[in-house]
């Protein structure tokens, strides 16, 4: 059963809920700003600035960014 509830920056969280299970570790943040962050049972993490960029960790530590404006 899934954790969830806002943090004292206003941040909304669920744990475990990130992108590949709904159990062990992974968890994700929704931010008051608009950006979310993922970290998932496998060790990648995912962050997404909600203003057109993006960061992706994978497991081994490589990251690799892009652009997420339309």
């Amino acid at each position: 059963m899934p954790n969830s509830g806002t943090n004292s920056q206003g941040n909304h969280y669920n744990t475990p809920g990130g992108t590949n299970s709904s159990g062990g570790s992974s968890y994700h943040y929704s931010n008051s700003n608009g950006s979310y962050y993922y970290s998932n049972d496998n060790g990648s993490t995912y962050y997404n600035s909600g203003s057109g960029s993006a960061t992706y960790t994978s497991p081994s530590g490589q990251s690799k960014s892009s652009s997420t404006s339309k």
